[in-house]
């Protein structure tokens, strides 16, 4: 299908599917006239790459573990640890984000609150 085709099917502009085209998350091969020409599988694959981004994946991590995933009879447990990892990423985050949070709050109301605690 051409990119405008599934601009439209997966509400993505064209501009970000040469994106993706350039970093290799998506491939398409040239028909003679030049234009673009993508698999029906790039539909769901894109898909695929919303909902992981809505899930706080990277581009990168996306386009790496994907290619991992698509060739792993247990895609689906695979998946579940990447998920594992993901939470335990967001936890440290979070606790460090509580310790800065902890240290701005206690220098309120200080004299010099840039001083050091």
């Amino acid at each position: 299908m051409r990119i405008g085709e599934l601009a439209e099917r997966t509400g993505l502009s064209r501009d970000t599917l040469r994106f993706y085209e350039r970093t290799g998350l998506l491939v398409s091969r040239r028909l003679p006239n030049g234009y673009r020409d993508f698999p029906p599988e790039a539909e769901p694959w894109l898909r695929y790459v919303r909902t992981a981004q809505a899930l706080g994946f990277s581009l990168a991590e996306i386009a790496r573990t994907g290619a991992e995933l698509s060739a792993a009879p247990d895609a689906a447990e695979r998946l579940s640890e990447l998920f594992r990892e993901k939470i335990a990423l967001i936890d440290a985050r979070t606790a460090e984000l509580a310790a800065l949070r902890a240290d701005l709050a206690g220098r309120v109301g200080t004299g010099c609150p840039l001083a050091p605690a």
